[in-house]
């Protein structure tokens, strides 16, 4: 199955849209902990479904399994964690989850993993994506 994956972060809409459409994208797998962000004015929860319907006919679902617990995002972001003690706290998270039996029943060819952050270097949706791809 292919999965494709995208941050909407320092990204404008028109990038956005466009980069999910000329992908083939078919549904948006909402994986951000909080969906309310600011950051990204269209990506905001009570909006952004609306926009991959209208602007490119993609259905969205929010996902909090694969989302790093408050915990792992309070310690990261607003006390200044390293990535190397993020990646010690999500990965062990995601395995006791068993995220790959939410995967299975969940996810659908055509999906993609959205979350924050522009690049996938620093972001749980490649630590989820790596995970399920093992």
């Amino acid at each position: 199955m292919k999965l494709y994956t995208i941050g909407c972060g320092q990204r404008s809409a028109e990038d956005f849209f466009e980069q999910l459409q000329q992908a083939g994208v078919k549904r948006i797998i909402d994986i951000r902990l909080h969906n309310t962000s600011q950051l990204a004015g269209f990506s905001k929860a009570s909006d952004l479904p609306y926009f991959l319907k209208a602007i490119a006919g993609i259905d969205y679902l929010h996902l909090v399994d694969f989302s790093p617990s408050e915990e792992i995002m309070v310690d990261y972001k607003k006390k200044k964690g390293t990535w190397q003690a993020y990646e010690k706290a999500f990965k062990p998270l995601i395995k006791e989850r068993k995220i790959e039996k939410v995967a299975a029943r969940v996810l659908k060819e055509g999906d993609c993993l959205l979350c924050m952050e522009h690049e996938p270097d620093q972001c749980h949706r490649r630590l989820v994506a790596e995970y399920l791809q093992k």
